[in-house]
């Protein structure tokens, strides 16, 4: 139906063949007692069959373990939706995070009927309020909603794909609720090592964005120079890529097969993301040195034609990126903010 996830498929039998021989090795690993999880991660590093909640570290390396801890996580989350779900108990600030989180919600993926769902948009109120609450230090931030969506339609396809349910409200309640709250335990997971970025003033962000601009003067000169010319301050095109890791600019499923990695990358994701947002950057290179005014530069960098992009790009991508901190994390120069 209209806005329902759509499964990954490969264009060739090449391609084929490697995914297969992924989910080989996966259920290899997914058969032992003890999962490795670093041979996990190498695996899962260039896109995998979807098994984030071991890579989130959401269920345990222990094989045994992983039916009881699910259980046990998905109702300890139905208790913090009755202690922190009452929309009659919030005090005032409580009242004015909840109704941001209730003013973006219905704006996210506008162009995906999935996601104009009241029933779908109120298990996102709900993870965002809960998460909000539970982190008072930062709080909700626009583009932490946006964040929730690739765990959200991860474990939703899981669902659907041997279904035909167009209204997810026509889910048994069970499956909602454990969609809901895998969806909220790994993104906690997911955050805990870029909680920075959303404190105050986002001093996180605005570190990143600069340390952006420094690697780019290094590795294209030609280009940086270019941007600065013209009036181009980082912070006005690269801010969203950080805030929402490139969730805007990219297709869902390119957002997918991007995270595939960043979750492999584990903790260091948050670095590997600036390499990313570098490549990212340099891959529209030609274009953005063909536009030769301010307008012209912003209208490109604002609404980069990724529509058609596949996870063939997104392997590129992550190469790209992986070559750039291969060559440059060493160098260390480079990601100190200058004053």
């Amino acid at each position: 139906y209209p806005g329902r996830p759509q499964l990954q498929k490969f264009s060739n039998a090449q391609d084929g063949f490697e995914y297969d021989s992924k989910i080989e090795k996966i259920n290899m690993f997914l058969n032992q007692q003890l999962l490795d999880l670093v041979e996990l991660k190498k695996v899962s590093w260039s896109g995998i069959p979807k098994k984030w909640r071991l890579l989130s570290k959401y269920l345990p390396s222990s094989s045994e373990r992983r039916d009881t801890t699910l259980i046990h996580k998905r109702k300890s989350y139905h208790e913090l939706r009755l202690q922190y779900f009452k929309l009659d108990g919030y005090d005032e600030s409580q009242q004015d995070t909840y109704r941001q989180i209730h003013i973006d919600v219905p704006r996210m993926n506008p162009n995906i009927s999935l996601f104009q769902q009241k029933s779908v948009q109120q298990m996102f109120e709900r993870i965002l309020f809960i998460w909000a609450i539970r982190h008072p230090a930062s709080g909700y931030v626009q583009g932490i909603n946006d964040l929730v969506t690739p765990f959200f339609i991860v474990f939703l396809q899981e669902i659907l794909q041997d279904t035909n349910i167009e209204e997810i409200s026509t889910l048994e309640e069970t499956i909602r609720d454990s969609i809901e709250a895998d969806s909220f335990w790994c993104l906690s997971k997911f955050l805990d090592s870029i909680q920075d970025n959303y404190v105050f003033a986002q001093l996180g962000i605005q570190e990143k964005v600069n340390q952006l601009k420094e690697l780019i003067q290094r590795i294209d000169g030609s280009l940086h120079k270019h941007l600065q010319n013209h009036g181009i301050d980082y912070l006005q095109f690269s801010f969203r890529w950080m805030n929402n890791l490139l969730t805007r600019e990219l297709p869902l499923h390119c957002t997918i097969r991007l995270w595939d990695t960043y979750l492999a990358e584990s903790d260091d994701f948050a670095v590997f993301h600036l390499y990313v947002c570098a490549a990212f950057l340099l891959s529209w290179r030609e274009q953005l040195l063909q536009q030769n005014d301010f307008q012209g530069l912003m209208l490109l960098l604002q609404n980069l034609p990724t529509h058609s992009w596949t996870d063939r790009q997104i392997n590129v991508l992550v190469a790209e990126a992986f070559r750039l901190k291969f060559t440059y994390a060493d160098t260390p120069k480079h990601l100190e903010i200058k004053s």
